[in-house]
């Protein structure tokens, strides 16, 4: 079985893992939180990325908070977000009581279209908060004129993209904050959870750093400057991460020549009803290979025949869900999103993934798209 979550992703870091722990946990300061590993894990990531401030905090959702926070989003203000993907974009604005705003997807990029974006400004719009989808980024240049032209704050919710760069620019780097995640599938996972905000902004990095610790500034202890957060970084997972940067960008590389190998195996399937994501590397960021079928439910059962495990990430868009309905207007369509939710899967994308592995990935979605959709089925359906 080929599993689309590995349960091995840091197998050959389990010495160093268990040896960190104990260096932590019986180190004569005894500080387990904000000390200097996370300090120097910061200044790696804002040397390694060419960004003012790089800020740590415990999870991906957390940093969005911050920024929005920092930047003074609240009640009654309007933030754009994407119509599909994950929750966070859209829960961070309610939870600061302000409105997220919900635009359509580009139809195969599926990050959400600059003009969908621009179209749903109005006089309320304080933010525009685009999101990397997939392995695609969103198209920033765009975004940056947006928000320029508009007087808009620019949040990049940059969480599953860390290593991309768009025309030179890294992920995280095109908006006034850019956040990213380590929970452990992520392209820079870690073993638990935890997250990180970049920043050209100085001054909007100090405030994120001050919110993290309930509003302290780090030199005058329980002197509160503002209602803050507890999303405070793990030294544990400070150091791991610190000593698994080296190799990430050979895991990056060795993601997008699996991608590569996958864009150009299914090139010729569109006319088959499988369509691929866009070819390249410019402005991609190999998190997840995610395919487009109508016949989505017959090509994973066709799959796990075949010992691959599969994943839909976003079986219906944002607006649709229970808790962000309420926040959709009436009978508003999002056709993109719709159409992506219904016919979105993915398929194995990590970097301890064997050349052999990735050819029979590939040599059974390209076997699937020449059966035919109920030959298919037919042949899931039967005993091995």
């Amino acid at each position: 079985m080929i599993p689309f979550f590995p349960p091995d992703l840091f197998e050959a870091d389990r010495a160093d893992l268990l040896e960190i722990m104990h260096a932590v946990g019986t180190g004569a300061d005894q500080r387990f939180i904000l000390g200097g590993r996370t300090a120097a894990f910061e200044d790696a990531l804002r040397r390694r990325l060419g960004a003012a401030d790089a800020v740590a905090c415990s999870s991906g959702t957390s940093a969005l908070s911050l920024v929005l926070s920092a930047m003074g989003v609240g009640e009654g203000d309007e933030v754009v977000v994407p119509a599909l993907g994950c929750a966070p974009p859209a829960a961070t604005v309610c939870a600061l009581g302000a409105v997220p705003v919900f635009a359509d997807v580009d139809p195969w990029r599926l990050v959400v279209a600059p003009d969908a974006a621009e179209a749903a400004v109005t006089g309320r719009t304080r933010a525009l908060m685009p999101a990397h989808l997939f392995s695609v980024m969103a198209d920033m240049p765009r975004f940056a004129d947006i928000a320029r032209r508009r007087g808009l704050r620019l949040v990049e919710d940059s969480a599953l993209a860390q290593g991309g760069e768009l025309g030179g620019t890294p992920a995280g780097l095109w908006g006034e904050a850019g956040v990213f995640s380590f929970v452990q599938v992520k392209t820079f996972g870690t073993a638990g959870e935890g997250g990180a905000v970049v920043t050209r902004d100085t001054g909007l990095g100090q405030d994120v750093r001050m919110l993290r610790n309930h509003g302290q500034d780090g030199v005058h202890r329980f002197v509160h400057h503002r209602v803050g957060y507890n999303s405070r970084f793990d030294e544990i997972l400070a150091a791991f991460q610190l000593h698994r940067l080296p190799g990430l960008d050979a895991r990056l590389q060795r993601r997008a020549d699996i991608a590569d190998y996958y864009t150009d195996r299914f090139a010729d399937l569109a006319d088959h009803g499988i369509c691929a994501p866009p070819p390249g590397r410019d402005g991609r960021c190999f998190y997840v290979y995610t395919l487009l079928t109508e016949a989505r439910e017959e090509l994973r059962a066709y799959l796990a025949r075949e010992g691959i495990g599969s994943h839909v990430y976003y079986p219906r868009p944002l607006p649709h869900q229970p808790a962000f309905a309420p926040y959709a207007p009436p009978n508003g369509r999002w056709p993109a999103a719709e159409s992506a939710a219904r016919r979105n899967v993915s398929i194995p994308l990590y970097p301890h993934l064997s050349d052999a592995q990735v050819e029979h990935i590939a040599d059974s979605v390209c076997a699937f798209a020449r059966l035919g959709r109920e030959e298919a089925a037919l042949q899931s359906h039967r005993a091995p």
